[in-house]
């Protein structure tokens, strides 16, 4: 038998009703557990990450993990038996807005973060932006290949561009290629780059207050529904009223079905006295491509040279708005980096900022404590009402929450939806509900809010931004380069083996927890400390390194 070192945790029970431990590491056949004073003898090996019973199952016992039902056995489970996609099925406690509990937590102690600030960007309207940036925006996906032409201009010609990297690899295959005429490989070793140079050449900029221009394009704009058209303007609102946008540029053909009258409304919603610029093209006014461009590039320089004008100064913790999202999840992701998580925004909550948790099709099997920690019974309505209607398209489609997870997410332990929810949610730590949210829709209050989006990374993390949050956090257990175009997207491993093979992506390691040489509050803590850093402008997030700034707009059809 494998012998595993003495000093080293092997497994953990999450919550005492839980009938599975986690593997924190490979367990092999024969190894042996004390729980709970008996002894469990492994029938078959368990790898890490992975659930093996506490109890043994029959055919229809139900499985619990995090204090929740997360599934159903299909089949006997012997006991230390690991769990698997062939013997459990997914199934979820159900909800209820008449079951409805009084909800009291503990606040965190917060007197070590009570006199600490930010640098940021102050708006006329009282928000302050983790970064000052400039956004081309077209109305239209005709207008896209403008919005590439002027991006390429303005990011080579200012500073902002990628290292050519790339670029260079190719130009050395073509060149050996015509010396030889036939393939020599380039090595890796002779055109790498250390990620600490990616995106962070800053010096000689033009606009040293200026952190970049940011061109979005999209797909909508026309051909789709009217209801499309308005959405988009809404996402695009919700863009434009950012705190960490500074004014922007909007491109249209003119003819199209999301018009500009649409999004002056939608910014209205939002800010009814929003006073930033937004410069208005409309390429059949101009004519010739030729004149729209030469228009649109010289005004959004002179916008630029204003936007400089504006200098980071300090504000309080309680100005951040902060995303709270998880992609590439893995079966250590409920155990380390999405609880240190929801301790950093519980301190952020108790400090005054506001946080958002989304992806409702991984809130599947945890609905009922998000409805009892609604402060409002109102929120908790929306919130049922939000889940069912979400539920309702997706199985008119014939799709449903259990379907969300990856061959990733399977593989890495997270074999039912309810195992992935109930260790996404924690993410959202403890805090009361201050508020829920549609797509797109801004807080009106601080505190902790439920915004409804899909499970897709960038689907989710475009919605994110659009309501507000001027950091998104973003934990992973497989690896994944998202970003986003306006909010700093600050990646958190939940293994440090992670960490160390993709340290091109990964901002903050949280494998400290897995490791038990931190705990989940102290991890907790360093990550807030490091988002404090990022919000001032000291730190750049690895996707901004990258120039990884991925939009999709949602068009609220099924995506789990």
């Amino acid at each position: 038998m494998t012998h595993l070192a003495a000093d080293v945790r092997t497994y953990l029970h999450i919550h005492p009703t839980d009938t599975v431990l986690v593997a924190l590491q490979d367990l092999p056949a024969g190894y042996r557990i004390i729980h709970q004073g008996e002894v469990l003898v492994l029938p078959y090996p368990v790898s890490a990450k992975h659930k093996l019973t506490t109890v043994p199952l029959s055919v229809g016992d139900p499985v619990q993990m995090y204090g929740v039902r997360v599934g159903r056995a299909t089949q006997p489970v012997a006991l230390g038996e690991p769990l698997t996609t062939f013997n459990l099925k997914h199934e979820a406690d159900p909800y209820s807005l008449n079951r409805r509990q009084h909800y009291e937590w503990q606040p965190p102690e917060v007197s070590a973060f009570s006199s600490l600030t930010f640098d940021g960007y102050h708006r006329a309207d009282g928000s302050v932006g983790t970064r000052n940036y400039w956004l081309v925006v077209p109305l239209v996906f005709c207008e896209n290949r403008n919005i590439r032409i002027m991006q390429e201009a303005f990011e080579q010609e200012l500073g902002y561009g990628q290292p050519q990297t790339y670029r260079q690899q190719v130009r050395k295959l073509v060149d050996r290629y015509r010396q030889t005429g036939h393939y020599e490989s380039v090595t890796a070793g002779s055109i790498d780059q250390t990620v600490e140079t990616l995106g962070t050449d800053t010096a000689g900029r033009l606009f040293p207050n200026l952190d970049g221009i940011r061109f979005l394009t999209h797909d909508m704009g026309c051909g789709g529904t009217n209801t499309d058209a308005d959405r988009l303007c809404a996402l695009l609102a919700g863009y434009l009223v950012h705190p960490n946008v500074a004014g922007a540029t909007v491109l249209s053909l003119g003819c199209q079905k999301s018009q500009i009258d649409t999004l002056w409304s939608e910014i209205r919603k939002r800010q009814p006295a929003y006073d930033r610029p937004v410069l208005y093209f409309d390429q059949q006014t101009y004519g010739t491509e030729a004149a729209l461009l030469a228009d649109a590039i010289d005004q959004t320089f002179a916008g630029l040279v204003e936007t400089n004008r504006n200098e980071r100064r300090p504000a309080p913790l309680h100005k951040l708005s902060v995303g709270l999202k998880c992609g590439g999840s893995d079966g250590f992701s409920g155990i380390s980096a999405n609880p240190a998580l929801g301790h950093a925004s519980d301190l952020l909550v108790q400090l005054g900022a506001t946080t958002l948790l989304a992806e409702f099709p991984e809130l599947c099997g945890v609905e009922q404590e998000l409805i009892d920690r609604c402060e409002r019974e109102a929120d908790a309505a929306r919130f049922v009402e939000l889940m069912e209607n979400y539920a309702r398209r997706a199985a008119a489609v014939g799709a449903h929450f259990d379907m969300n997870p990856s061959v990733g997410n399977i593989k890495d332990g997270l074999i039912t939806d309810a195992i992935k929810s109930a260790g996404a949610a924690r993410k959202a730590g403890h805090a009361p509900v201050a508020g829920v949210l549609d797509y797109t829709e801004q807080p009106a209050r601080p505190g902790l809010h439920l915004l409804c989006t899909p499970g897709n990374d960038v689907l989710a993390t475009t919605g994110m931004a659009a309501s507000g949050a001027t950091l998104i956090v973003f934990t992973t257990g497989l690896g994944t380069p998202t970003g986003n175009p306006v909010a700093p997207t600050v990646k958190v491993s939940t293994n440090t083996r992670l960490a160390h093979r993709m340290p091109d992506i990964i901002d903050f390691d949280a494998g400290a927890v897995v490791n038990g040489t931190e705990t989940i509050a102290q991890n907790g803590e360093q990550m807030l400390k490091h988002l404090i850093e990022v919000a001032s402008g000291r730190v750049l997030t690895k996707a901004e390194q990258l120039g990884q700034t991925d939009f999709i707009p949602w068009q609220q059809d099924v995506n789990l």
